[in-house]
């Protein structure tokens, strides 16, 4: 399972399909996201691609000497947009791909439009999601929800964006969903719906076990988002935010002019791909090694280019030499930012809190360190409303509750009525009354057995002894012991205890 190599490989296929020549590369605001984060500029630009235009863009010139590659998501918008640009066309010949499936009274629409008869294709071209990372996408979708209910055009995107990373998978898979969520089931059924529908789509070649779909809801547990994070990709998401693989570091002091914006994409940063998950400590060893092995490479400043095959050796080194720097100062520069942010906001200390409140059970403990932490004048207004957030998820029903103290404790340290309303906004969301899981209290043994045994070994590092609810739901789905009763079938299936891909 590749997402960003499926979306790769249908870019390639528009851009080879349109043939020799010039070519402007035609989108809307999502399809600019989907394309930027999989492909660099210079890569595209190497396929002949030399302008790139935004489909409800009003300056566009006519240049009929290019061909126009469209790429966009099949709405209402975007079709009216390209039903105008057909009847005034500004470009040689159209080759129209959408990312994802289009109805037939659309396409009517836009042939009765292409009177100059411009359009060389029209296809479908399921890219229609960001391809973070090879195994993870995005619908950079926010308010889907209005409470416990979908907001109706999110579900829709939602289902699209589900379904067309299926048809680039080429899956046609079974569906799970947590039965507590009833925004689970409705994603299942419309997801369902979809592969129903156009069932031509999703005639795959059959394997003996078909792939499985799984629909979680976030507020099962809402504990791990709240916890700062220790590893590169999470730790860059967190503390200086990673939107489409782009870090914003304009507010970096004496930042240089063109690091103010960099791109973090395992496709194109070696350093990065072999860094992403492993936690701050080995990041400085190996930042420390990458600038070591930067200086072994540099050009000396007196070395001597005496003959035609030294000034060759240079010239071919040099851009080597010249990714090389970008990278060194690219990672220098984040990894600093990082551990200022750190110091400044004493987050070791913050997390060590965090962790206690999210591991172990003990109440009087966890109020004195989250009291100590409140009344630290160097504590951000954000960690001290966090530190809150997890004592009140995690003691919502102890009779010895603090959280009135605290809450007053928020407000004495002049904290935004915004941020305090959250609290009460995040127990509503992920507290018990909503949970399917038994999140802090385990009740079955296998988990008392094992929160127990941890407890007794001990762990290596404070920062990271908290795991994930998604880890032991993976972990029982896997093994054939995710019960029914939590995470019902979505119709029925012959093969529920086989190994599938998930």
């Amino acid at each position: 399972m590749n997402v960003t190599l499926a979306v790769k490989q249908y870019i390639s296929k528009m851009i080879e399909s349109s043939g020799a020549g010039m070519k402007v590369l035609l989108m809307d605001k999502e399809t600019t996201s989907i394309v930027s984060v999989v492909y660099t500029q210079s890569e595209i630009l190497q396929k002949e691609v030399y302008l790139f235009e935004r489909i409800d863009s009003q300056n566009r010139d006519s240049m009929k000497h290019l061909k126009a590659i469209c790429f966009l998501r099949p709405t209402k918008e975007n079709v009216e947009h390209l039903i105008q640009e057909l009847r005034r066309p500004k470009y040689s010949v159209y080759f129209i791909y959408f990312s994802n499936v289009i109805s037939k009274s659309e396409i009517k629409a836009l042939a009765e439009a292409d009177e100059q008869e411009v359009v060389a294709e029209v296809q479908e071209f399921y890219g229609d999601f960001i391809a973070v990372n090879p195994h993870l996408f995005s619908l950079n979708l926010q308010g889907v929800a209005r409470g416990r209910s979908w907001e109706a055009s999110m579900l829709s995107h939602c289902t699209q964006g589900l379904t067309s990373v299926l048809l680039a998978l080429k899956k046609c898979p079974i569906i799970r969903y947590q039965l507590s969520s009833d925004m689970s089931k409705r994603l299942a059924e419309s997801v369902k719906q979809i592969i129903t529908k156009e069932y031509e789509l999703f005639d795959f070649r059959k394997t003996e076990v078909p792939p499985l779909l799984l629909i979680l809801d976030r507020s099962d547990d809402a504990i791990t988002p709240l916890l700062n994070q220790w590893t590169y990709q999470a730790m860059v998401h967190e503390l200086l935010g990673l939107n489409n693989n782009r870090i914003d570091l304009s507010r970096v002091p004496g930042i240089s002019k063109d690091l103010r914006e960099v791109v973090l994409s395992a496709e194109n940063d070696e350093f990065y791909a072999n860094n992403l998950y492993l936690n701050f400590g080995e990041i400085g060893t190996n930042i420390k090694n990458l600038m070591e092995d930067f200086q072994k490479k540099k050009p000396k400043d007196q070395q001597k280019l005496e003959s035609i095959a030294d000034m060759k050796a240079f010239v071919d080194n040099y851009p080597q030499f010249k990714k090389m720097s970008g990278t060194v100062s690219k990672h220098v520069t984040v990894v600093g930012e990082l551990s200022r942010l750190v110091s400044d906001r004493q987050l070791m200390e913050v997390s060590e809190v965090e962790q206690e409140l999210a591991c172990q059970n003990d109440h009087s403990n966890a109020q004195q360190s989250v009291r100590r932490l409140l009344q630290n004048p160097r504590l951000s207004e954000l960690d001290a409303v966090r530190l809150v957030m997890l004592y009140a998820l995690r003691y919502e029903r102890h009779s010895s509750s603090i959280l009135p103290a605290l809450m007053e404790e928020l407000n004495r340290r002049g904290v935004s009525e915004r941020h305090r309303r959250m609290v009460q906004c995040v127990v509503e969301y992920g507290g018990k009354r909503v949970r399917g899981s038994d999140l802090i209290t385990p009740t079955d043994a296998v988990a008392i057995t094992k929160q127990f045994f941890k407890g007794l070994k001990g762990v290596e590092n404070v920062y990271t002894q908290h795991q994930p609810l998604l880890h032991d739901t993976l972990d029982q789905l896997i093994k054939g012991r995710l019960k029914d009763s939590q995470f019902p079938y979505l119709g029925a299936s012959s093969l529920r205890d086989r190994r599938r891909h998930i």
